[in-house]
């Protein structure tokens, strides 16, 4: 029996979603982009606690909560040593990070 187009991209999307690519792991969540995105517009070494890299975001402090396991994990944001609220600080050094500051000067180089 043959597998109608409706089918065959089903089983891709949900083969997608089960193994995603890295830049799918980290660009399907819109907030997690939207944090990334701020993060780049920071003066370098600018620390932020969830609040303000919220605020600074646009989203939600839930979802900056809900990212922070993620953007840790990656190492794009890194925790400041003995801060109360705790704050972190963009890590420019990261594999991750210098790939997102590659893929950002390129897309502005390419324009809208």
């Amino acid at each position: 029996m043959a597998e109608t187009g409706n089918h065959r991209a089903h089983d891709s999307d949900s083969l997608r979603e089960e193994h995603p690519s890295g830049w799918l792991g980290l660009s399907k969540n819109e907030s997690a982009s939207k944090i990334i995105d701020a993060l780049l517009d920071f003066p370098p070494h600018r620390e932020v606690n969830q609040s303000e890299l919220a605020e600074e975001a646009e989203v939600s402090r839930q979802s900056v909560s809900r990212d922070l396991d993620l953007l840790l994990e990656i190492d794009v944001i890194e925790p400041v040593s003995n801060t109360r609220p705790q704050r972190y600080r963009f890590n420019p050094e990261s594999d991750v990070s210098q790939a997102i500051i590659q893929l950002d000067a390129a897309m502005n180089a390419a324009g809208p």
